[in-house]
This record gives C-alpha cells, sequence and structure tokens, in this order.
C-alpha cells in the first residue's frame, strides 16, 4: 500500500478557500501565512510546501477563481438569439459572483494585478471575456446590434454595465427602494442592450 501524500488537494482546496476570505474581509495586506495556516487547522510548512509561497499562493487563488468564472460563462452555451445569450451571460456573471463573493474580489478587487501573473493566467483570464464577445459577434452580424463601434468596445460597456451592478450588489450599496436586485439587474442589462440595438 502506498504512503498516504502529507498535503493532498483537499487541503490545497481549503487552503485557498481560507485565503480567499481572509482576503476578502482584511484585504491582501491582511495575508498572514501563518494566521492562515491556524485558520485552515494545518501548518505553514503545508502552504509552502503546496504553494511556496505567498506570491504563488495568490496566483493559484487568481488562477482558480478566474478558471471557476471561465466555467459558468462557458455552460451558458450558444443558443439562436445572440441577445437572449448577452442576457444569460450577464445573469451567469452575477450568479457566479454571488455564489463565490471571496472569488470574485480576488479577480476585480486588485488582489493580484494583470502585470503580477504568468501569461498563461493572463490569457485564461482574457478567455472568460470570449462567450460574450462571441455573443456581441454573432448579433452584430445578425443585425441586432448597431456596428458603429467595434465588437470589442460594445462588450466591454455591457461588462462594464454588469460588473458595476453586480460589485453595488456585493457591496451593498443598491438602494434599498430600487426593489429586487435580480430585476434592477435584468432591466439594466436589457436597457444598456436596447441602447446598442438598431432602431431603423
Amino acid at each position: 500500500m502506498g504512503r498516504k501524500r502529507l498535503y493532498d488537494e483537499d487541503l490545497r482546496h481549503r487552503l485557498l478557500d481560507v485565503a480567499s476570505e481572509q482576503i476578502y474581509r482584511h484585504g491582501v495586506d491582511g495575508l498572514s501565512l501563518r494566521r492562515l495556516a491556524t485558520a485552515a487547522a494545518t501548518s505553514t510548512a503545508a502552504v509552502y510546501t503546496l504553494f511556496g509561497g505567498k506570491p504563488e499562493l495568490l496566483a493559484a487563488l487568481h488562477e482558480r477563481a478566474f478558471r471557476r468564472f471561465g466555467r459558468a460563462q462557458n455552460a451558458v452555451g450558444v443558443s439562436g438569439d445572440p441577445l437572449e445569450d448577452i442576457l444569460r451571460l450577464g445573469r451567469a456573471y452575477r450568479a457566479s459572483a454571488l455564489d463565490d463573493p471571496h472569488g470574485y474580489q480576488v479577480m476585480f478587487g486588485g488582489v493580484v494585478l494583470p502585470d503580477q501573473v504568468s501569461p498563461d493566467l493572463r490569457a485564461a483570464a482574457a478567455d472568460t471575456f470570449e462567450p460574450l464577445l462571441d455573443a456581441v459577434r454573432r448579433a452584430v452580424a445578425a443585425g441586432q446590434i448597431m456596428a458603429g463601434a467595434s465588437v470589442e468596445q460594445i462588450a466591454t460597456a455591457m461588462w462594464a454595465n454588469v460588473h458595476g451592478l453586480v460589485a453595488l450588489e456585493l457591496g451593498g450599496f443598491l438602494p434599498p427602494h430600487a426593489g429586487n436586485p435580480a430585476d434592477v439587474f435584468d432591466s439594466a442589462i436589457q436597457a444598456n442592450m436596447h441602447g446598442w440595438t438598431r432602431t431603423e
């Protein structure tokens, strides 16, 4: 019988979960490897063995968050109506953020900046934008969206709309009288899409 690994994947994932929660609550400067190990019921040796150090731990958090987010976006799939796909991608974006607010903070809270990760990780992060780009590209080709701006500009404007709404919701900054956050979200996405649709 082979020897059981001292530090396994379950421990690795537990350390990532605890680290992302600590960053969410205290910021990256509040992440201490010693406190992390204690909170995860392990030793600092486990952290160093599994990750190498704090920079590598942050890179691993960044990669995991973006890969999870990318899977959620890709799971939306492609239908015969690009505008419906854009709406569904926005909803999937919000659901992913609400399901994993700690990971969302790692992705977009300045925990790890793009120039601080490897080219492979930057590519993995950029890939999460592809489903929206593809949907916008198909909407332009179908004549549903005006082609007065580039596909990249239109998709970025739509992404910024969704991102801002999610950031407000996660931060607790949506006005209480605005109503159900999901309804606010859907209305805002559809209004944004309407602004890009052809009117002639």
